[in-house]
């Protein structure tokens, strides 16, 4: 593990001297956010209407903790870096290194979000509560609950990202998955809580990513149940052993099929 965290440090302080890139991307979310805290300031006719249990501030919440995540741990090595390196052919030299490809992979990829991540925080907060509100439940004590959840996240979906760059291995361009995965998480569990859809979906997308990457931490923020939050844990380790089980099986026959047609 000591590698691994070699490389995590490298990319974290080479992250932290490009942090002015990451503070113009705070424009995007900022105009994300904008538009939603519009979009449901109409939706709701009084502040204590509910919509599908959500209060106003609830909704508006949900959407910036999902976004949040969504703009601080957004990275192209997952999904942009591991087909590149397999369609240029440097995968044959990245393999033979003194640490797992697909590791070396998720390394990175942390030392990037653990720089972003934060400041989307930050930012996300003092938008939230200059424009929105406090959350009336909400309690500093349940981050400690939380947090581990937003991680196990991020972490699911930078596995299953990068099982979809590893299918490269075996065709051409994998972008256009990426690009239908990505929606598919931004639409349903992003923008919008999963009991906004009809009843007869939600046992579906609760079987989903979407459960345990974006609903789920942002779930326990908006309305904190210990109950919930040990169901969501449950799920999001059962999700992260079967993407990383999903995640080396291909990597090794993509390997094989490297050695069989010579590198």
């Amino acid at each position: 593990m000591r590698k691994y965290a070699v490389i995590y440090r490298s990319v974290l302080m080479e992250n932290m001297q490009y942090a002015m890139d990451i503070v113009m991307g705070f424009i995007s979310y900022f105009m994300f956010i904008f538009v939603f805290i519009h979009l449901w300031n109409y939706m709701y006719s009084s502040p204590e209407e509910l919509i599908s249990g959500y209060t106003r501030e609830q909704m508006i919440w949900y959407t910036m903790i999902t976004e949040m995540m969504w703009f601080g741990a957004r990275s192209g090595t997952v999904s942009g870096q591991a087909a590149t390196d397999i369609r240029g052919g440097n995968i044959a030299y990245l393999m033979n290194k003194p640490y797992h490809y697909t590791m070396y992979i998720l390394a990175k990829h942390t030392g990037e979000w653990s720089v972003q991540l934060p400041m989307y925080a930050v930012f996300a907060v003092v938008m939230g509560m200059t424009m929105v509100g406090k959350l009336p439940a909400f309690r500093i004590v349940t981050l400690l609950a939380i947090i581990p959840c937003i991680i196990l996240g991020i972490t699911i979906n930078a596995v299953f990202k990068l099982c979809i760059s590893l299918i490269s291995f075996w065709i051409e361009d994998s972008n256009p998955f990426q690009w239908l995965y990505d929606k598919m998480i931004l639409v349903v569990g992003t923008i919008f809580p999963i009991e906004i859809f009809p009843a007869q979906m939600q046992p579906f997308l609760k079987l989903t990513p979407i459960y345990t990457v974006c609903y789920g931490p942002a779930k326990l923020v908006v309305d904190f149940n210990m109950e919930k939050c040990v169901e969501i844990l449950i799920a999001q380790t059962i999700y992260l052993a079967a993407g990383c089980g999903i995640m080396l099986l291909i990597y090794g026959r993509g390997v094989k099929k490297l050695y069989v047609n010579g590198g």
